[in-house]
């Protein structure tokens, strides 16, 4: 079902579909919002992702295959056509900028409208890039009128004279969007939006009062760590970090000198992020290849290996947080989410590498009761966070259609209605064709008695006869 369809019909539900491009998975999952603010999910898909690196698409081919793969899934689990998704994006070539828009208002008297607004957002697509980049996403951040701050929320039906905007401009590079369109595009399907990763990590794991205390989420996935920063409810900082966990399974490979199929299996089930925690007396065998002897490796020594990449990591987390956390203190401190953030122990070092409180983020606060514990998994925030986003911008425009609608529907009247019917009904051989009805003026006023007394040359002999 195309979510567009729905606005004209509300009365039937309204499935979103986010779909999750990552380095390991891809993942589509079909949502509906219930009643009580809570998000169903009716059904889900995923494949394994061998197409993407670090968060960009690096064979058409493959990704397309993947994504057929996870939306067929999820269409047959919630029966839902599905047609349009809302995209995530990342990647080491994604930056953030801040930028201010200034809009003078004709006329100061009108309450401003959804449309400046919207035009004030629209020209921060406008600002210079350097060459190959494209503006992926444009974000609110705080407004002003006439220089007075009014925080985060629209100021629609307000009065005043400058209207002004802080807004967080997300840039990307112009080939990595343009490969994930092609791929939405060949897995024939419509992209409604593309939403930055760590924005809809942030919706599904972050509480309100978490993003006005200051707080910033830290989302480690395969390929990438995605970083939003958010104080006061407003969006200050994103980054993405270009480490995750695969290279943490690569320094295991190459380490232990094993397969990377072994690697991967005792970082999940016995890895852990802090060396001190394990003794050299739990070991873990790895079968040999083809009739060679197995080997041994101590959970002391696989926990050391990680531990030295969750460090690189952990103090890039922080460079990036120091960036709005001198400004601003972090009172809610880090939320750590995605597959990475299921690591044993990575809570106790996020914190000693930050001097921070740290949390883990899962997504099951959002969700229906009735939805798969396989869904309440770190690993599927951002899954899920573009469901949840894909869902506001869709009330968004939503409201924004019903509102012009009621606008163009207003009933209106016009004080020379009645006489201009009048005049037609009487005589309307010989009256010009009219220009449109400017409302109750004195040139309309004029008009209307001239009218009324048919002809220039008969208008003194009239105002006789009203005399007498």
């Amino acid at each position: 079902m195309h979510q567009k369809e729905k606005i004209k019909d509300m009365s039937e539900p309204v499935y979103i579909v986010g779909l999750d491009i990552g380095t390991t998975k891809i993942a589509c999952i079909v949502g509906e919002k219930m009643p009580n603010g809570k998000i169903e999910i009716r059904g889900y898909g995923k494949r394994d992702s061998i197409g993407v690196k670090r968060g960009m698409v690096v064979n058409i081919e493959d990704t397309v295959e993947a994504i057929k793969g996870a939306v067929a899934q999820a269409s047959e689990q919630s029966k839902v056509n599905i047609k349009s998704v809302n995209v995530g994006i990342a990647g080491h070539h994604i930056k953030s900028l801040q930028h201010r828009g200034v809009l003078i208002r004709e006329n100061a008297d009108l309450e401003i409208s959804d449309q400046e607004l919207d035009k004030l957002k629209l020209d921060m697509y406008k600002i210079g890039t350097s060459p190959g980049e494209e503006i992926v996403n444009v974000i609110p951040q705080e407004y002003f009128i006439d220089g007075e701050p009014i925080g985060n929320q629209r100021p629609k039906g307000m009065l005043g004279n400058k209207l002004e905007a802080n807004f967080h401009v997300i840039i990307g590079q112009t080939s990595a969007v343009k490969n994930i369109i092609k791929c939405i595009e060949h897995a024939g399907l419509e992209m409604e939006n593309m939403i930055l990763e760590p924005i809809a990590s942030a919706a599904a794991v972050l509480s309100d009062e978490e993003k006005e205390a200051g707080v910033a989420i830290v989302d480690i996935g395969g390929g990438t760590t995605d970083i939003a920063v958010f104080y006061d409810s407003i969006i200050y900082h994103t980054a993405v970090i270009p480490l995750g966990g695969n290279i943490i399974t690569e320094d295991i490979r190459q380490g232990c000198s094993i397969i990377r199929k072994h690697a991967e299996e005792i970082k999940v089930k016995f890895g852990s992020a802090v060396a001190s925690e394990n003794s050299d007396d739990e070991v873990v065998s790895i079968p040999g290849i083809r009739g060679r002897e197995a080997k041994e490796i101590s959970f002391r020594n696989l926990a050391g290996i990680i531990q030295a990449r969750l460090e690189e990591i952990f103090d890039f987390v922080d460079s990036e947080i120091q960036k709005v956390n001198s400004e601003h203190k972090l009172i809610a401190g880090i939320v750590l989410t995605g597959g990475g953030a299921m690591m044993k122990h990575i809570r106790q070092l996020a914190e000693f590498k930050t001097g921070m409180e740290v949390r883990l983020g899962y997504p099951n606060e959002n969700l229906a009761n009735e939805t798969s514990s396989d869904l309440e998994s770190p690993m599927y925030s951002t899954g899920i966070g573009l469901v949840i986003e894909g869902l506001a911008r869709f009330e968004n425009s939503k409201q924004k259609e019903l509102a012009n609608e009621a606008i163009i529907e207003a009933p209106s009247y016009d004080v020379n209605d009645t006489a201009d019917e009048e005049v037609e009904e009487t005589d309307n051989s010989d009256v010009e064709e009219r220009e449109p009805k400017k409302g109750f003026n004195i040139k309309n006023i004029i008009t209307g008695f001239t009218r009324f007394f048919k002809s220039d040359e008969n208008i003194d002999q009239n105002i006789t006869d009203i005399e007498q």
